[in-house]
């Protein structure tokens, strides 16, 4: 797996550096980053510009670029004993996913579940997310409707994110809890919305028809984490 970017390659780099198979750079970097890149990695390369362009697809590396080892989505049973999940209803932008990641990561979230689709370029995740993919499970769950009962059998109450729900600040949470988002274009569809527990909105101070998914989804995380 390939990853770039400045930004992502120094979170390996930091935090999991026996991921790193093979480190390309395009740039120099300060001499100490670069021992601590070879202390890292046998494997490292100076490549040109154009070399670098082509392995990332015309992505901005910003001179970084790494093979690591893939990584996988977790599986359900993994996470059972998780108190707050966070479930993506047929969200497929991974702008919106891997921003929406880091929010959960940092408010407390204990594993995403990205369902409603059948496949996501994981490695486009990896790097909208900054690296927070490595910190917390990612689950995908094609089957919504099967996700909600099984979920269910093992206590979780389920709450869905809509402009008519009830306002989150009123809402005591229960201990083991599920948000669901949908889509900013169709949101949650009918029949999902119908097996959930409660509805939640976020209050606003002005009318307007909706918040960006990736931004209500940090400030809903924040006032069920933090009250």
């Amino acid at each position: 797996m390939i990853i770039y970017g400045k930004q992502l390659f120094l979170h390996i780099l930091k935090k999991y550096p026996e991921k790193l198979i093979k480190v390309q750079l395009s740039k120099k970097c300060d001499q100490k980053l670069f021992y601590k890149i070879k202390n890292a990695c046998d494997d490292v390369v100076l490549v040109d510009n154009k070399k670098a362009q082509a392995l990332c697809h015309g992505g901005n590396h910003q001179g970084f670029i790494a093979e690591i080892d893939d990584i996988d989505y977790a599986q359900f049973s993994k996470i059972k004993n998780s108190s707050f999940i966070l479930i993506l209803q047929g969200i497929t932008d991974v702008g919106n996913i891997g921003a929406i990641i880091r929010s959960a990561y940092a408010f407390g979230v204990d594993a995403v579940v990205i369902s409603g689709i059948k496949t996501i370029n994981l490695e486009a995740i990896i790097r909208t997310s900054s690296g927070a993919v490595f910190e917390i499970p990612i689950v995908l769950q094609p089957n919504t409707l099967d996700l909600i009962n099984e979920l269910k059998q093992i206590d979780f109450t389920i709450y869905g994110a809509e402009m008519d729900g009830q306002n989150v600040k009123e809402i005591v949470f229960s201990p083991k809890k599920a948000l669901m988002m949908g889509s900013e274009g169709e949101g949650i569809p009918t029949k999902i919305k119908s097996k959930l527990d409660k509805i939640v909105s976020i209050k606003m101070a002005r009318d307007f028809d909706s918040l960006n998914v990736s931004v209500a989804t940090a400030i809903l995380c924040d006032r069920i984490f933090n009250g």
